[in-house]
């Protein structure tokens, strides 16, 4: 099965990702997430599925946005992201420290 590479474009105040967001995506993206500042949402409405990798990355770039005074949102919800992140207990916003997260 061809797979379609996962991608991310800075869009004014928006990271627009596209593709699977795996492991192998989290290695190929990582270095072009490190300069974003500014960004107020992360765009998954063209990510198809995230695995724990994809999540984590998510999560460790909303953790940076938040340190940087920003609150990211999130648009979209792919398979496996609502699941995983209910199973880490983050909340919506993928902030493990968030009021909301599950106990």
């Amino acid at each position: 099965m061809a797979s379609n590479p996962a991608s991310v474009s800075r869009q004014d105040t928006a990271l627009v990702f596209s593709g699977v967001l795996d492991r192998a995506a989290v290695t190929a993206l990582w270095p072009a997430l490190q300069a974003s500042s500014g960004v107020q949402v992360l765009d998954l409405t063209a990510v198809p599925r995230v695995d724990s990798a994809g999540l984590a990355l998510l999560a460790e770039l909303a953790a940076r946005l938040r340190a940087q005074g920003s609150d990211p949102r999130f648009n979209g919800a792919p398979a496996g992201f609502n699941e995983l992140g209910a199973a880490y207990r983050l909340a919506p916003s993928l902030d493990f420290n968030a009021s909301t997260a599950a106990s």
